[in-house]
């Protein structure tokens, strides 16, 4: 029987979250080994999958970009090839982009205890492989990339049989053609008011047909403070923009769950100001939450307002009653013509990429575990993984899980010692693993681990806490186990 392969340290993933913790690895720990598993044929992830008209970041770009590493441009909400290429180019940078092994799917994971390894079965184009590593790290994100949500839409066939098209954003089609088309894009967030105003130049006209409003905001296209400072060297520009703008992010957030009243005043106040004349506020722009109960939308340089008050794009908050062989029946008795619908409606979750993990024996069962300060799960050993802020950039807790695990891997070297795990304390009060009200957190929650009502298992959601918890907090705190 061939040995398997071994790793002293695996990563499940090659998006921006992989990389970047590969790169953090090759500088805290030069001499360990390391591979990154992609189940796809390219790097990048999100940035890499997703190909429909005006895909940008929703966050800005001097928190979005890695910490240890500029973003070179002055540009606060960037497309996504200008990030894929930033993913790519860092990858290079750091002899990272020699350590991805693309189509390799990771299947199962199984930790043995008595000789402190994972084993990893994968499926590398049909072929099934295994490979042994000490630690494992899963930088999936927390989305599924083989599906998304996709409610069922009654009179579809009809709509189709007319020769009507019916598009998902996760799947866009290369050679879809809607010069001169009327479009109805189903859905309210970040996804749908990204493209909006990119596809009404070309199209007929584009409806945004929402069931609920989001919140949304207009945010200039380049940072003011990165331009400003442009002439000073980027190791010194970086870090200021970048402080700057985690102190907006952190602090905003705050004052909107203090202070829900005077933030939502604040929020309809910049947003009526850029309504085309007599397009009503409370009817498409003000949801039945505060703000911040879910995830903020922005629109760099008002694109989605412009394209508004152009009358290029419009918006239509109802429900669909049916679709018919020329569009959508509302529930009020509008039709909207249509020749193409994109469906807008959202992403479905998949923990850990769907890996299927045992642990001596033993399958786990998220349900039944919580997350150590958002990064590593209960009665899981030498097992970590990345998912970022819902109220920032995803990239700052990235950022922080990497210094983690490189202190982490330390203190284990320093101490002798070849396995560690959080063990839950009984007396810990459980709550969902994330707070957001929106639809793709909620249809999930049943099935993802919990967090706690204190800390360490405690989610905060606020960099400055996890700054401190997870970069400068004591390794030794009681509740990791080492053996």
């Amino acid at each position: 029987m061939t040995t398997p392969e071994h790793v002293d340290v695996l990563i499940v993933g090659a998006g921006l979250s992989g990389i970047g913790a590969a790169c953090q690895l090759k500088t805290g720990h030069p001499d360990r080994t390391v591979a990154l598993l992609e189940a796809r044929e390219a790097s990048g992830g999100t940035w890499d999958l997703f190909r429909y008209p005006g895909i940008r970041s929703d966050s800005d770009m001097f928190t979005f970009g890695y910490k240890w590493r500029p973003w070179p441009s002055d540009t606060a909400l960037a497309d996504g090839d200008l990030i894929l290429d930033y993913v790519r180019t860092v990858a290079e940078e750091y002899g990272v982009d020699k350590l991805i092994r693309y189509r390799y799917r990771v299947t199962a994971a199984s930790w043995d205890s008595d000789t402190a390894r994972w084993t990893v079965t994968i499926d590398h184009d049909g072929a099934e492989l295994t490979m042994t590593a000490g630690f494992l790290w899963g930088a999936t994100g927390y989305y599924d990339y083989e599906t998304g949500h996709a409610p069922v839409f009654p009179g579809r066939e009809d709509f189709e049989a007319a020769g009507g098209q019916v598009v998902y954003p996760q799947f866009w089609p290369e050679d879809l053609d809607y010069a001169g088309k009327n479009v109805v894009v189903i859905g309210s967030g970040a996804t749908a008011v990204t493209l909006v105003p990119s596809m009404a130049p070309t199209a007929a006209k584009v409806t945004m047909l929402q069931r609920t409003p989001t919140y949304i905001l207009p945010q200039p296209g380049t940072d003011t403070w990165a331009t400003a400072l442009r002439r000073l060297p980027e190791a010194i520009r970086y870090p200021i923009v970048r402080t700057k703008n985690i102190a907006r992010l952190v602090g905003s957030y705050q004052l909107a769950r203090r202070f829900p009243g005077p933030m939502k005043k604040m929020v309809r106040n910049l947003t009526e100001r850029q309504l085309p004349e007599g397009m009503s506020y409370d009817e498409h722009f003000q949801p039945p939450y505060n703000v911040w109960d879910q995830r903020l939308c922005v629109v760099p340089n008002s694109d989605l307002f412009r394209a508004l008050r152009a009358g290029s794009a419009d918006i239509v908050t109802d429900t669909i009653d049916t679709f018919t062989p020329t569009g959508i029946r509302l529930a009020s008795g509008r039709e909207l013509e249509a020749d193409i619908v994109v469906s807008a409606t959202g992403l479905k979750l998949k923990l850990f990429g769907g890996i299927a993990v045992t642990v001596d024996g033993e399958p786990f069962v998220p349900s039944e575990t919580m997350t150590y300060k958002g990064l590593m799960v209960s009665g899981i050993p030498n097992f970590v993984f990345t998912i970022g802020y819902t109220n920032a950039s995803w990239t700052l807790k990235a950022d922080l899980v990497g210094d983690y695990v490189v202190r982490l891997l330390t203190h284990m070297d320093k101490t002798g010692t070849s396995a560690v795990v959080p063990v839950k304390d009984e007396t810990v009060g459980e709550r969902p693993f994330m707070d957001l009200a929106s639809g793709y957190v909620q249809r999930a929650l049943d099935g993802l681990p919990r967090q706690g009502d204190r800390a360490p298992w405690a989610l905060k959601q606020n960099y400055y806490v996890d700054l401190r918890a997870i970069k400068t907090g004591k390794i030794e705190d009681g509740v990791l186990q080492f053996t």
